[in-house]
C-alpha cells in the first residue's frame, strides 16, 4: 500500500507544473504542408534503402506533404571535416526544416550501414539553443538481401529515442529487396508496399498531431531546473 503521507525531495514551485490537457490545444494550427526528411544508408548505384526511400517519399507526397531526399554521396566520415562542409550544412539545414523524418538503411553484418550511421551523426542533438531533432517525428526501414530481418530497424529505434524524436510504432522491413522492385526502380505491389504504405501513413498522421505541441511535450522539468540555476549563476557572477 502507498504511504498515504509520503515525503520526497522538494519540488521547486516555479519550475515544476502538472501536465495538462489545456497546454495541448493549439489556437494557430499550422497550415503549411508538413516536412519531411528522407535519409538513406547506401551509395550503390542500384541503391534498394534508395528505391525504398524514394517510394515513400512519394506516398508522403501523395497525401500532401513536402518531402526532400538527401543525398549522402560526398558526405564527409563524422570529425573528418569541419561542420563548415557543404554536405554537412545541408544536411543540418535539412534537419532543421524538417518536421519529420523517415530514415531507411540496409542492414549489412547484422547492422545498419556506416552511411546511415554517418549521417546521424553529423546531425548535433543541440546547436545553441535549439535542438535539431527534439519533439520531431520519426519512421525507421530497412532492406535486406535475404530473409526478413529487424536489426537495423531497431537500432534506428535507439538512436531516434537518443535523438529525443517521437520514433512511431509501426516500421517496415523488406526481405530480398533484389525482387521488390522492377527494371524502373519502382515497387512491385506485395505486403512489403503496403506496409510502407502504412508506415507513411502513420508517420503523417503522427506528424500532424504533434508537430505544433512538441515544444510541450519534450519540456522537461530536469532541464528548466538546470536552465534557472544556470541563469542565476550568471546573474550573481555579474553583481559580483
Amino acid at each position: 500500500m502507498l504511504d498515504s503521507n509520503p515525503t520526497f525531495p522538494a519540488l521547486n514551485p516555479d519550475l515544476f507544473e502538472a501536465p495538462t490537457q489545456e497546454k495541448l490545444s493549439v489556437h494557430a494550427p499550422s497550415r503549411h504542408p508538413p516536412r519531411f526528411l528522407m535519409l538513406y544508408g547506401s551509395l550503390r548505384e542500384r541503391s534498394y534503402s534508395k528505391l525504398a526511400t524514394l517510394e515513400a517519399a512519394r506516398l508522403l507526397q501523395a497525401m500532401g506533404g513536402e518531402v526532400k531526399v538527401f543525398d549522402p554521396a560526398g558526405l564527409p566520415l563524422p570529425d573528418g571535416a569541419p561542420d563548415t562542409h557543404p554536405k554537412v550544412q545541408e544536411l543540418r539545414s535539412l534537419a532543421a526544416w524538417s518536421e519529420g523524418m523517415v530514415w531507411c538503411s540496409p542492414e549489412r553484418h547484422g547492422a545498419m550501414t556506416g552511411i546511415m550511421k554517418s549521417q546521424i551523426d553529423w546531425i548535433p542533438l543541440s546547436s545553441g539553443a535549439v535542438r535539431p531533432t527534439q519533439g520531431k517525428t520519426l519512421a525507421v526501414m530497412q532492406v535486406s538481401g535475404g530473409s526478413q530481418s529487424f536489426n537495423a530497424v531497431n537500432q534506428m529505434r535507439v538512436l531516434g529515442r537518443w535523438m529525443r524524436m517521437v520514433t512511431i510504432p509501426n516500421q517496415s522491413s523488406v526481405a530480398k529487396a533484389f525482387s521488390e522492385f522492377d527494371e524502373a526502380g519502382r515497387m512491385k505491389p506485395s505486403a512489403y508496399y503496403d506496409r510502407i504504405v502504412d508506415v507513411m501513413e502513420e508517420l503523417f498522421k503522427f506528424t500532424l498531431l504533434t508537430r505544433d505541441v512538441s515544444p510541450y511535450l519534450v519540456d522537461r522539468y530536469s532541464e528548466r531546473k538546470e536552465s534557472a540555476a544556470e541563469l542565476s549563476n550568471r546573474v550573481n557572477q555579474k553583481s559580483i
